[in-house]
């Protein structure tokens, strides 16, 4: 599992590729796949900082 400050440059570099992808062309789709990657990579990082907040 990646650290937190590593899925959130990956999440923010996805981002960028989804929104780049749609303004070129909307109906892409790439958009969609780029997307659901996306969509790991938040559910990862939510999974992460939860991990990160429990005492131990």
């Amino acid at each position: 599992m990646c650290s937190i400050k590593e899925l959130n440059r990956k999440i923010e570099e996805t981002r960028e590729k989804m929104y780049k992808t749609y303004y070129h062309d909307p109906n892409d789709p790439q958009v969609l796949v780029i997307s659901q990657c996306l969509d790991v990579l938040l559910n990862e990082y939510n999974q992460a900082l939860k991990k990160a907040k429990k005492p131990k």
